[in-house]
């Protein structure tokens, strides 16, 4: 249902569901895809620039993420409206979830919100966006199904005026199992500048989705962040998806050999 406070009917729901029924034991999650903003918020008195950056958005993920669905038949899970509404990768009592400020950007439309305003953003937002989540999950597992959960992310190649030299970082939090086994796969493939929990870590209050997603149901779980200056364009987008298609079609198969199941 729409919260008719904040998103009107013809905006259409929070989220999309890309090939539900993917063949593929992958789920792909992608908090961050969409800058747009719901009409009854306005620009929350930002300039063009800003509704443009990576402070709106994850630039490139949303199709990278949808060129792996493609490539590996795999389900995936849109967020429709800008992180700068709600971050979907926050839990709703994280004041990260309705920033003030994001990086060198004030953001004044989330200035001194209530406790009903923040709600109301959680109910048109969060909730039905994770809520969907937790149904594909569910469905999945109640079918007797292995489920992969990986959340795909961007970030931009310099940061408070300090570059980032890396191009893939492959985050995780107490479950490290796929991290590591990308992580192994990435080296045999000799993919250049792949860290492991960069440029953010658990510590950074990244892993909300894993977390809830993921460890909670011992799934095997890892959160991907591409430095989005290489996924600007098609040619990137395609390279990429290339690759995280590959890292994670090699991962996940070798999980399932060494273990026989992909749960805890």
């Amino acid at each position: 249902m729409h919260d008719e406070t904040l998103i009107e009917p013809s905006e259409g729901p929070a989220f999309a569901v890309l090939r539900p029924g993917g063949a593929s034991d992958v789920v792909l999650i992608c908090e961050h895809a969409s800058k747009t903003m719901p009409k009854s918020l306005g620009t929350l008195g930002l300039d063009g620039a800003a509704l443009e950056s990576h402070i709106a958005w994850d630039i490139g993920a949303e199709r990278v993420a949808e060129l792996v669905s493609e490539r590996l038949d795999a389900a995936l899970v849109l967020q429709r409206f800008s992180r700068l509404a709600y971050d979907c990768n926050r839990p709703p009592e994280s004041p990260g979830a309705y920033p003030e400020q994001s990086e060198i950007y004030e953001i004044p439309g989330n200035a001194g919100l209530s406790a009903e305003d923040k709600a109301r953003r959680a109910r048109a937002l969060y909730h039905p966006f994770h809520q969907a989540i937790d149904a594909l999950i569910d469905a999945r597992l109640a079918q007797g199904r292995s489920v992969v959960l990986v959340t795909v992310h961007s970030f931009t190649p310099v940061y408070f005026g300090r570059p980032r030299e890396g191009f893939l970082g492959i985050l995780h939090d107490e479950d490290r199992r796929l991290a590591d086994a990308m992580l192994e796969a990435a080296a045999s493939m000799k993919l250049e500048k792949v860290s492991r929990n960069y440029p953010y870590g658990p510590a950074d209050g990244v892993t909300h989705t894993l977390k809830r997603h993921g460890l909670t149901r011992e799934i095997a779980n890892v959160m991907l962040e591409i430095r989005n200056d290489l996924i600007s364009d098609n040619a990137g987008q395609q390279q990429w998806a290339g690759h995280i298609a590959e890292l994670l079609a090699v991962s996940v198969e070798r999980l399932k050999k060494e273990g026989g199941h992909l749960h805890a």
